[in-house]
C-alpha cells in the first residue's frame, strides 16, 4: 500500500504528493513543522505540539490556514488512510508559493502537509548500551539572531552540528551556546544526573523548549526527583554521572560517553533507566 501525504486538504499517493518549487519553505527554509508521535492510535501530547506550532508560526507571522481542530482531525485522518498506529507525524506549514524574492507578502496559499510513517532514529541495541557524543564546533544559533524556540524549516545549523558528529563517528553531536555552555545536541534536548538529581540547560540557553524534556520533568517529578534548570558546561557534562538525551523520535535515550570521555560507569544509569520505563509506561499503557 503506497502511503497517502496530506497536502491542504486532500490526500495524495506518497509518489504525487508535491508543492510549488515557488513555496519559500523550499526557496528560504521559511515555514514551521512538528514532529510528533502515535502510540496505539493515539497520537502523544497533541494539544502541545499544536500550541507550539502555532506559536512557532505566530513568531514569525505565518497565518495557519486550518483551525487547530482542522490539523487534528487531519492527522488522525492520515495515520488512518495508512493503518499506522505506532508511527511518526511530520507536521509542516509553509509560507507558500511567491516570488524569488524574500518578500514574504508576495506569496500566497499556504501549504499544510502531514506526513505519517515509521522513523527508527537509532537502533535498538543503542537504548541498551548507550549513545557516544561529541561536542562540534558549530554553536547553536544566537537566541538575539533567531530565536531556538522557533521550530522553523531551516536546521541548517543543526545539520552542520550533524555532519561534524558524523565525520567525528557519532550519531548525535552537542552544541554549545554563544557563551560555551552547553545548548542541546541536533535534535535532541540533554540531561545530567548528578547526586541523583537532574540537572538540563535552561530555555534562555538558546534550546528548542522539546515536548519530551518537557514529559521527562514531569515524571520526575512524580517520581521525586528534583530538577535544576542551569546553565551547563562541558565540565558537568564530563563529571556526571549519568547523562540521556529527550527527544520526540528518540523519546530518552542514554548517553556513555562524550568526547571520548566515559561518563559515570560507562553503562546507562538507574536514574536513566527508571525514566526509560515510566516513558515507556506513559505513551504505551491503556
Amino acid at each position: 500500500m503506497a502511503l497517502k501525504v496530506y497536502i491542504n486538504g486532500q490526500l495524495y499517493d506518497k509518489q504525487d504528493a508535491k508543492i510549488s518549487v515557488y513555496d519559500h519553505g523550499l526557496l528560504y527554509g521559511d515555514g514551521v513543522f512538528e514532529g510528533i508521535r502515535s502510540y496505539g492510535g493515539r497520537v502523544f501530547r497533541l494539544e502541545q505540539h499544536l500550541e507550539r506550532l502555532w506559536e512557532s508560526a505566530r513568531a514569525i507571522r505565518l497565518e495557519i490556514p486550518l483551525t487547530r481542530q482542522a490539523v487534528s482531525e487531519a492527522i488522525y485522518q492520515t495515520l488512518r488512510a495508512n493503518q499506522i498506529e505506532d508511527g511518526y507525524i511530520r507536521l509542516v506549514v509553509t509560507r507558500g508559493a511567491g516570488t524569488l524574492g524574500l518578500d514574504p507578502n508576495r506569496t500566497s496559499d499556504p501549504q499544510v502537509i502531514i506526513i505519517t510513517d515509521h522513523i527508527a532514529l537509532y537502533p535498538r541495541e543503542l537504548y541498551e548500551r548507550g549513545l557516544e557524543l561529541v561536542t562540534v564546533a558549530t554553536l547553536r544559533n544566537h537566541p538575539a539572531a533567531l530565536s531556538p524556540r522557533i521550530k522553523s524549516l531551516n536546521y541548517l545549523n543543526n545539520i552542520l552540528a550533524k555532519l561534524e558528529g558524523l565525520q567525528a563517528g557519532c550519531s548525535e553531536a552537542l552544541m554549545l551556546n554563544f557563551k560555551g555552555e552547553v545548548a542541546e545536541c541536533t535534535g535532541d534536548n540533554i540531561f545530567l544526573v548528578r547526586g541523583g538529581a537532574l540537572y538540563t540547560p535552561p530555555l534562555d540557553a538558546g534550546i528548542l523548549a522539546g515536548i519530551t524534556r518537557g514529559v521527562v520533568i514531569e515524571l520526575a517529578a512524580e517520581a521525586g526527583i528534583s530538577v535544576h534548570e542551569v546553565p551547563l558546561l562541558r565540565h558537568d557534562v564530563y563529571v556526571a554521572e549519568e547523562c540521556f538525551l529527550t527527544g520526540t523520535a528518540a523519546e530518552i535515550i542514554p548517553v556513555v560517553k562524550v568526547d571520548q570521555r566515559t561518563i559515570g560507569s560507562g553503562s546507562p544509569g538507574p536514574v536513566t533507566r527508571s525514566l526509560m520505563e515510566r516513558f515507556h509506561q506513559l505513551t504505551r499503557s491503556g
